[in-house]
C-alpha cells in the first residue's frame, strides 16, 4: 500500500472532520483533534461493515491516492461508536462525579 505524504495528511484531515461530525451527532464534546481523527478511522471501519451487513450502498466515497474513504459511513460509524461508548461509560463517569 503506497501513499504519498500529501495523501496521508489529506486522509487524516478528512477522518478528523468525519469523526468530529460523528461526535457532534452523538452529543459528545470530549476530546480534540486526535480523538476526532481516531473516531473518523474507527467509523470508517465500523460504518462500511454495518452497511455491507445490511446490504446498503456507499453513496459518498472519496478516493485519495487510489484508496477509497467512505465519508457518509465513516460519520455514521463514528456516531454509533460514540453513542455505544456513552451507553457503557456514562453511568461510571456520573458515579465518580458525585
Amino acid at each position: 500500500m503506497n501513499m504519498s505524504i500529501t495523501g496521508l495528511i489529506i486522509l487524516i484531515l478528512i477522518a478528523a472532520v468525519c469523526g468530529a461530525i460523528g461526535k457532534a451527532i452523538a452529543g459528545s464534546a470530549r476530546g480534540g483533534l486526535i480523538v476526532s481523527t481516531a473516531l473518523g478511522f474507527i467509523g470508517a471501519l465500523l460504518g462500511p461493515w454495518i452497511a455491507r451487513a445490511a446490504k446498503l450502498p456507499e453513496p459518498f466515497v472519496v478516493t485519495i491516492d487510489r484508496h477509497p474513504f467512505p465519508i457518509l459511513w465513516s460519520i455514521i460509524g463514528a456516531a454509533l461508536f460514540v453513542a455505544v461508548l456513552h451507553l457503557f461509560f456514562r453511568r461510571r463517569w456520573s458515579a465518580f462525579s458525585r
